[in-house]
């Protein structure tokens, strides 16, 4: 674990990705004072080697994004494909500091005073490629609002909690949390190669708090295999797949090994921010620990790029079914118009709309929550509207770990007699058979 001062990293700390290699090839004409100092490349872990990380394979065909091709003229020109292209060489030039954002982007009043406040409710860290995608010039960008923050995250309005969810209240032992019957969250380690500001885990991401430590891992594991309730495992944290395919592997083999554990779930953002890390390599180890899929968080659909959709594809040709778990978020993705065309790019990278959260009422969020009425309309202007596959579940994760609730529309008007009066997506009014006297009740 690290401890930057505020001048370096907005006063946060930051838990290193496990197993990172200590060293990257880096060309001599590779600009690195760019980006300040590398962390990184610093302060790895002993048990990291270069050896004992398999090197990424870059596909010649993979296209990329115009607003990634310009970014890198602009600020990256010297840095070969081979470097761009390497997660490791991703998260090691992460942009992190006032200074650098200041170079990539135009900053408001407001985003520099929140950059430069220390004790930030979590770091900040942004990937070179989600940066490209960022409007340097156009504050209310949808992409940028996520990841740069600003003054409102300090202030906790009523109603707000560090943790909403009452996890920890539900946790047996550290890094499980264990609400429903049989399954359980698995907070791998706490680290993110690009962090949300709505983060619902933000009292604990990126602070150093979760380690992902073998000791600590193995905890975990003891708890489901004397738990034989447990049938479906989530590995989340942060993100599972910033720890290296080898820590990744170890955690899926010793799952599999436990035989009431039936399937395993990854929950994950880095397809979207780091697509560079879903190699042939990492696909190829994954498609070994079947039944296995994938819960990926999209936001918007400015960040359905040629790269993701490349990184979506190798995963679902590796046989795993991939689900959208997308958060609600005012002045980001809060109309029908951005909703569906979200769904619709989803659809056409095979990941499947799983769910609409409503924004979890963690301190510092209010100016990213929309009313429930607004879910619930966007439910409505895309049922009948579109294909039903691209409908997700619209759920509220109830404070105090009720755990998640659905909301639907009101389709149902009433009744008549014997009819149940119910309601079509174009309004229309239809009558439904169904007698009070039925046997079946």
């Amino acid at each position: 674990m690290a401890t930057f001062d505020a001048e370096s990293s907005l006063g946060a700390v930051e838990e290193e990705p496990p197993s990172s290699p200590t060293a990257l090839p880096v060309s001599p004409t590779l600009p690195t004072n760019r980006l300040g100092h590398l962390p990184y490349l610093k302060i790895l872990g002993a048990e990291s080697s270069l050896e004992s990380v398999e090197p990424p394979v870059v596909t010649r065909r993979v296209k990329t994004d115009p607003r990634v091709r310009q970014f890198r003229r602009t600020f990256f020109r010297d840095v070969p494909d081979k470097l761009w292209n390497d997660w490791h060489w991703q998260i090691s030039h992460r942009i992190r500091t006032l200074v650098d954002i200041e170079r990539m982007l135009l900053l408001l009043p407001d985003e520099r005073e929140a950059l430069e406040q220390a004790g930030a409710r979590l770091p900040v860290g942004i990937t070179p490629y989600y940066m490209a995608l960022i409007s340097p010039h156009n504050p209310e960008d949808p992409l940028r609002k996520t990841v740069i923050p600003r003054t409102a995250e300090f202030v906790r309005s009523a109603g707000e909690a560090d943790d909403p969810l009452g996890e920890d209240d539900d946790s047996p032992v550290p890094g499980i949390v264990h609400r429903y019957p049989d399954r359980v969250l698995f907070l791998v380690h706490d680290f993110c190669s690009t962090y949300c500001r709505y983060c619902t885990r933000s009292r604990v991401v990126g602070h150093g708090e979760i380690k992902s430590s073998p000791e600590r891992i193995q905890m975990g594991l003891d708890y489901i295999r004397r738990t034989p309730a447990i049938r479906d495992v989530l590995l989340s944290g942060g993100d599972p797949l910033t720890l290296s395919d080898e820590k990744l592997e170890w955690i899926l083999r010793e799952l599999r090994k436990i035989p009431h554990v039936e399937f395993v779930r990854i929950g994950t953002k880095v397809p979207v921010v780091l697509p560079q890390r879903i190699t042939p390599q990492l696909c190829r180890m994954l498609r070994r620990y079947h039944p296995l899929w994938m819960s990926i968080h999209f936001t918007h659909p400015d960040e359905c790029t040629p790269e993701v959709f490349t990184a979506c594809t190798r995963l679902a040709d590796a046989g795993i079914p991939l689900g959208s778990q997308t958060v609600l978020l005012r002045g980001i993705n809060d109309n029908v118009e951005t909703m569906k065309r979200l769904v619709h790019e989803l659809l056409k990278m095979r990941v499947r709309p799983y769910y609409l959260y409503q924004c979890d009422p963690i301190s510092g969020s209010a100016h990213f929550r929309t009313p429930v009425s607004k879910g619930l309309e966007i439910i409505e202007g895309l049922r009948g509207f579109t294909t039903g596959y691209a409908v997700p579940t619209y759920v509220i994760d109830a404070p105090g770990g009720g755990g998640k609730v659905p909301l639907q529309p009101n389709y149902v008007v009433g009744r008549d007699g014997d009819d149940l009066l119910i309601r079509n997506y174009e309004g229309r009014i239809f009558r439904y058979p169904d007698p009070l006297d039925s046997p079946a009740k």
